[in-house]
C-alpha cells in the first residue's frame, strides 16, 4: 500500500489526519469493548443464577406434577389445566446498554389466585394447586431465562464486532497508515536532498559563469589599456619633433 501512495505533502497531510482519526477511533473501541465486557460479565453472573434457578424450578414442577397425577390421575390434572380462562401475556420492550439494543421482556397474569385458575376448588386437591403453582413460578423463570440469554447473545455479537473492528485498526489500517507515512517523509527527503543539491550546483554553475565574465571583461579592459599605451607611445615622438627646443 505504501508504494501505491504518491509522495506529495498533501497526501502526507491527509495520512497525517487519517492515523489521527484512527487513534481516536481505536482508543474508543477499545473503551467500548472493556466497558461491553464488564457489562456481559455481569450479565452472565445473572444468566447463571436465573439457570440455576430455572433447573430447580423445572424439578420442582415435574415433582408436583407427577405427584398430581398420582394422586388425581392424568384426566383429573388435564382437565384443570383446560379450565385456566386468562393465558398469560408477554410484552417485550427494549433497552440500551453500551450502544447495544437488548429485549426486556414483562409478562402478567402469571401467577394467579385460585379462584383465578378456572377450575372449581371444591373439585381439586392441593395436589393440583401445588402444581399449578410450581408451573407458574417455571413460566417466570422461562420468561427471565429468555430475556437474560438473548441479552447475553447480543452482548457477545457486539463484543466480537467490536473486537475485529479494534484488531483491524491496531493490526492492519494504523500500521498501513503509518508504512505510508513513513515511505512519503523518507520520498520527501529524497526530493528535498537532491533538490537542494541541484540548487547547489546551480549556484557553482552560476558563480562559474560569473567569475569567467568578470575574468574576460579584467583581460578586455586589460587589452584596452595595452592598446591605448601603444598609441601614446606612437604619439609621443612626433610631439618631440615639433617642439620648440628642437630648432
Amino acid at each position: 500500500m505504501a508504494k501505491d501512495v504518491k509522495p506529495t505533502r498533501k497526501n502526507l497531510m491527509e495520512i497525517e489526519d487519517r492515523i489521527e482519526l484512527s487513534e481516536r477511533g481505536h482508543g474508543t473501541l477499545e473503551k467500548k469493548r472493556d466497558g461491553l465486557i464488564m457489562e456481559f460479565m455481569d450479565i452472565l453472573d445473572k444468566a447463571q443464577d436465573v439457570r440455576g434457578d430455572l433447573a430447580d424450578d423445572y424439578d420442582e414442577a415435574q415433582k408436583k406434577i407427577n405427584m398430581a397425577r398420582a394422586m388425581e390421575g392424568d384426566v383429573a390434572v388435564r382437565g384443570a389445566a383446560a379450565a385456566l380462562q386468562e393465558h398469560p401475556e408477554i410484552t417485550t420492550e427494549s433497552k440500551n446498554i453500551m450502544g447495544v439494543v437488548v429485549p426486556q421482556i414483562e409478562s402478567s397474569r402469571v401467577s394467579k389466585s385460585l379462584d383465578e385458575r378456572g377450575y372449581g376448588i371444591m373439585g381439586t386437591s392441593a395436589r393440583i394447586d401445588e402444581a399449578a403453582e410450581a408451573y407458574e413460578d417455571l413460566l417466570e423463570s422461562i420468561i427471565l431465562a429468555a430475556e437474560v440469554e438473548t441479552a447475553m447473545k447480543k452482548m457477545l455479537r457486539e463484543i466480537e464486532t467490536t473486537k475485529r473492528r479494534v484488531n483491524a485498526l491496531e493490526f492492519k489500517l494504523l500500521p498501513e497508515l503509518k508504512d505510508s507515512q513513513e515511505y512519503i517523509e523518507q520520498k520527501l527527503e529524497e526530493q528535498e536532498r537532491e533538490e537542494t543539491f541541484r540548487l547547489k550546483k546551480i549556484k557553482e554553475k552560476k558563480e562559474a559563469e560569473e567569475a569567467e565574465e568578470a575574468a574576460r571583461e579584467a583581460a578586455e579592459e586589460a587589452e584596452a589599456t595595452d592598446e591605448e599605451d601603444e598609441d601614446l607611445d606612437e604619439v609621443q615622438p612626433d610631439t618631440a619633433a615639433q617642439s620648440p627646443t628642437g630648432n
